[in-house]
């Protein structure tokens, strides 16, 4: 199913001249927006869930400028 919906998705990028680096980082960057609102700005957490230390989580939310505060929700 989900190979089905990337190849939707890459046919249209590709129909479109999108460049694979603008892709690739508006994919990363969607995607570590995406597991921080599900862990409410957590960030060991999220690297947790994405597989990746957090170290390197970290440098990828700088890179994107990423404010993770955004996504914390008080309880």
């Amino acid at each position: 199913m989900i190979k089905d919906i990337l190849e939707e998705v890459i046919d249209e990028l590709v129909s479109k001249g999108i460049l694979w680096h603008e892709a690739d980082a508006q994919f990363e960057k969607l995607f570590i927006i995406r597991v921080l609102a599900e862990q409410k700005g957590n960030l060991s957490r999220s690297a947790t869930v994405m597989g990746l230390h957090r170290n390197t989580l970290a440098k990828k939310v700088r890179l994107y400028s990423v404010d993770t505060r955004k996504y914390r929700k008080s309880s």
